[in-house]
């Protein structure tokens, strides 16, 4: 469904609720996808919400928890009772089942888990063997295997009296008797192909293959570069364990971009947008207290130069141009080098080039912007020796800028800090210190 008829819809629901129209609410409200439920709940407030939960068809319970945010997810759990809860868990892909049973209480996944058969909770419990970050994390349990040594007749055979295929195959994994990956056998082959021809004579061998440790971040590089619908995750024997499929990867990506983004304002990954307001007031007021304590740094420094400001008014003025220009330069190198990082293109041996490079730029751009704005405030003050003092402070600040952009996201990374979190606060505190102290300190030497 296109993008704007979908929110026309959304947007016909909200209005019915709040107009009374309960009816005609709950009729649209039936007939939407869960995403789209899930979107129309992270969207409205805590009691709209509660309406909305109430009024629609609560066969989707499932997938409709596992679309929402993690913090709408609790409050949506909390409301209900163990028997909703564990009808939610009917019907679910592994995977899925995987990332919602562990939230849920005790007592509903040890029912969850006494309702299933032998086979089917050894697969659950293959998937909950792994992170949920990783491979074995992502993957679901649900594959066709064939061997080698059977001709696509057969093949085809089978797939007729099994009467259906899991979502998204694009392909069908080889296994020898032993369950050893050996390779897979495009849909497309086995159509096209002559059906008296063996597998072992049509498949691909040792294509594209995950272990299951491998990072989700991998995972979604692996899937970007070759353009994968589907690949296999194997143990370190080459067991096959499972399959990841493009759905779960784009949720994987989703939830990268959005954790990024923030995690760059000092939010959690799954804050509710109209979760209540003590909670959201004392989180956020945390990262506001830390930046508290850097501005009073950058205040002390310019505290040190008083009399400097007292007797060169001029110096009061120009102040912020100063420390904006060096944070908006920085904040351009560390959201680039944070992309970087998140996408796998930063390494140990390619970071003193990107420093060389982004340092050049910071050198080429400070040149520019301090001939101009040296310009502009000689004239404005009609004094050169301001314009010299800004002129060379816009310099020092832009450059360092560019340097502590590439350098502390790539520390902050290697001493297990998430950089999208903890990298803007202290860009901020370096750029406004630095070019705070060179401005205000050049023009102690220059001007008094």
């Amino acid at each position: 469904m296109p993008e704007d008829k979908r929110t026309l819809k959304l947007e016909t629901i909200t209005e019915s609720l709040n107009s009374g129209a309960m009816l005609k609410a709950k009729l649209i409200l039936n007939g939407l996808h869960p995403s789209e439920i899930a979107r129309l709940l992270e969207s409205s407030p805590p009691r709209e919400r509660r309406i909305i939960w109430e009024m629609f068809n609560h066969k989707n319970d499932g997938e409709v928890l596992l679309e929402v945010g993690e913090e709408v997810r609790s409050s949506l759990i909390e409301s209900m009772d163990d028997e909703s809860l564990l009808a939610a868990t009917k019907g679910l892909d592994i995977d899925d089942l995987a990332d919602l049973l562990v939230e849920l209480p005790e007592k509903v996944i040890s029912e969850a888990l006494n309702g299933m058969d032998y086979q089917y909770r050894n697969r659950l419990e293959g998937v909950l063997n792994f992170p949920e970050d990783t491979a074995g994390g992502l993957m679901n349990t649900d594959t066709i295997t064939i061997r080698p040594d059977v001709t696509l007749d057969v093949v085809l055979r089978y797939l007729r009296l099994r009467g259906e295929m899991p979502d998204n195959t694009d392909n069908i994994i080889v296994v020898d008797r032993y369950n050893r990956y050996i390779g897979t056998l495009s849909v497309t082959d086995l159509l096209c192909k002559e059906p008296e021809q063996l597998v072992s004579e049509t498949m691909i061998e040792d294509d594209i293959v995950i272990e299951a440790k491998a990072p989700a971040k991998e995972v979604i590089s692996i899937f970007e570069d070759r353009d994968l619908v589907s690949a296999p995750v194997v143990d370190d024997k080459n067991l096959l364990l499972g399959r990841i499929t493009i759905d779960d990867v784009v949720d994987e990506i989703r939830e990268e971009s959005e954790s990024t983004i923030l995690h760059m304002a000092g939010l959690t990954d799954e804050e509710d947008v109209f979760a209540p307001v003590i909670p959201s007031a004392r989180r956020r007021g945390i990262w506001l207290g830390i930046n508290l304590i850097t501005a009073l740094m950058a205040a002390w420094v310019i505290s040190l130069f008083q009399n400097t400001i007292e007797q060169v008014v001029a110096l009061a003025v120009l102040m912020p141009i100063v420390a904006s220009m060096g944070g908006i330069a920085g904040m351009q190198t560390l959201t680039l080098v944070i992309r970087g990082i998140a996408l796998g293109n930063i390494r140990k041996k390619n970071s003193k080039s990107l420093l060389i490079k982004e340092l050049m730029v910071g050198v080429l751009n400070s040149l520019l912007w301090s001939i101009i704005i040296g310009t502009i405030a000689s004239y404005w003050f009609e004094n050169y020796l301001i314009g010299f003092v800004i002129a060379f402070a816009m310099i020092s600040n832009l450059v360092f800028a560019a340097v502590s952009g590439v350098a502390l996201p790539i520390i902050l990374k290697r001493i297990g800090i998430d950089p999208a979190l903890a990298g803007g606060v202290l860009l901020t505190t370096i750029t406004d210190v630095l070019g705070f102290f060179s401005f205000l300190g050049l023009g102690s030497l220059i001007l008094l």
